[in-house]
C-alpha cells in the first residue's frame, strides 16, 4: 500500500508542505505511446475549440492535433518521472468514449488498461463509455471494473449533449453505485462552439444526487465558474466531491477570478470534499508546475493535506 510520510507539516508556506503527496485525481490521461498512438488519428472534431484555447491553434483541424500528440508520445520512464517531480503518488487516468456523439472514441480504454497495467501502484484508470449504447454500455462499465480493474466512470455531458439529469445516463449511475464505485462527471463550462456551456451547470447534479444519494459523484473541474452553485451542492449531499483540475491553483486567490467560495467553504463545510487534480495535459504545464502552485496557496494548517491526498484515499480506500 501507499502511504503519506509520517511526518507530514501541514501550513500555508509551500515549504511545510512539501512532504505532503498527492493523488492527482484528473490528468486526465498521460502521453503514453499507446494512448497517443491512438488519440493522434481519433480527435473529436466538436472538441477543435480545445486546440484554439488551450494550443492556440488559429485554425484548428484533427490533423494539428494529431501532430501535437505524436510529438508529446514519451516512454514510461519519462512520464513517471514527471509525476515524481511533482510528488504525484497516483494519477487519475481515464477513457473517453463519446463516439455516438462526437463521432469517435477519443481515449480508448484498452490504452488506459494498459499503462495501468504495467504501473498499477501509480495509475487509477477510469472507464469512458459511450451512453448512446444503452445497455451494451453498461456491460461494457461492469466488464471494465470487474474484470479489468478500473476503479470509476468517467463522463462528460458536453460531448454527449445530454444534462446529466437526463434518464439515459440513469443505467449507468445505478450500475455504479452497485459496484460502489465514483463517476467523475465534467462540470464547469466547455469550450466546444457548438454544445452550451449550461450543460455543465451544476443544477444538473443535484437532481442527480437526489435520485442517487449512494452514488459517489466527482464534479470535474469544481462547476466553474458557478462554483458557489457546486460548493453549496457538496455541502447539501454527502456523496459528492469538487474537483479542481485544469485551471491553474494560482488564480484561486486572484481577485475576482471567482474561487472565493472553494477558499471559503472548502477550508471549513466542505473541506473533506475537495479533491485536486492537475489536468496537465489540457493545461500544458508540467505537473510540478501545477503541484507547486497548489502547495503555495494560503490554506489552514491541516487543508492541504486533505485536499492533494487524504479525502482523495479516503474516496478511493487507498491507504
Amino acid at each position: 500500500m501507499i502511504a503519506p510520510h509520517k511526518d507530514i507539516n501541514c501550513g500555508s508556506d509551500a515549504g511545510m508542505t512539501s512532504n505532503i503527496p498527492v493523488i492527482d485525481m484528473w490528468a486526465p490521461f498521460v502521453p503514453s505511446r499507446e494512448i497517443m498512438a491512438h488519440a493522434a488519428d481519433h480527435f473529436p472534431p466538436p472538441q477543435l475549440g480545445y486546440l484554439r484555447v488551450f494550443f492556440k491553434q488559429s485554425s484548428p483541424t484533427t490533423a494539428v492535433f494529431g501532430e501535437i500528440a505524436r510529438s508529446l508520445s514519451s516512454d514510461d520512464g519519462a512520464i513517471l518521472q514527471s509525476l515524481d517531480d511533482a510528488g504525484i503518488r497516483m494519477a487519475l487516468i481515464t477513457g473517453f468514449d463519446e463516439a455516438s456523439t462526437g463521432g469517435t472514441t477519443f481515449i480508448t480504454n484498452e490504452s488506459v488498461a494498459a499503462i495501468a497495467g504495467r504501473h498499477p501502484r501509480r495509475f487509477i484508470p477510469f472507464a469512458g463509455v459511450d451512453i448512446m449504447r444503452g445497455a451494451d454500455g453498461v456491460r461494457d462499465v461492469e466488464h471494465w471494473v470487474r474484470a479489468r480493474g478500473f476503479r470509476g466512470l468517467s463522463l462528460r455531458p458536453f460531448m454527449t449533449g445530454l444534462p446529466a439529469d437526463d434518464r439515459r445516463y440513469y443505467p449507468f449511475y445505478e450500475k455504479c453505485v452497485e459496484l460502489g464505485v465514483p463517476v467523475s462527471i465534467h462540470a464547469s463550462a466547455n469550450w466546444t462552439t457548438c454544445r452550451p456551456s449550461d450543460l455543465g451547470h451544476p443544477r444538473h447534479f443535484d437532481v442527480v444526487a437526489c435520485d442517487f444519494p449512494d452514488l459517489k459523484l466527482i464534479l470535474s473541474h469544481a462547476g466553474y465558474p458557478w462554483v458557489l452553485e457546486a460548493c453549496l451542492l457538496a455541502w447539501k449531499h454527502p456523496n459528492v466531491y469538487l474537483e479542481l483540475a485544469a485551471h491553474r491553483p494560482r488564480y484561486f486567490t486572484a481577485p475576482g477570478a471567482g474561487w472565493e467560495p472553494l477558499l471559503q467553504y472548502g477550508q471549513t463545510t466542505i473541506q473533506d470534499k475537495i479533491l485536486y487534480g492537475t489536468g496537465a495535459f489540457l493545461i500544458g504545464r508540467a505537473p510540478a508546475e501545477l503541484v507547486g502552485e497548489m502547495r503555495a496557496l494560503p490554506l489552514r494548517d491541516g487543508i492541504m493535506e486533505k485536499w492533494l491526498w487524504r479525502n482523495a484515499a479516503r474516496l478511493l480506500e487507498i491507504e
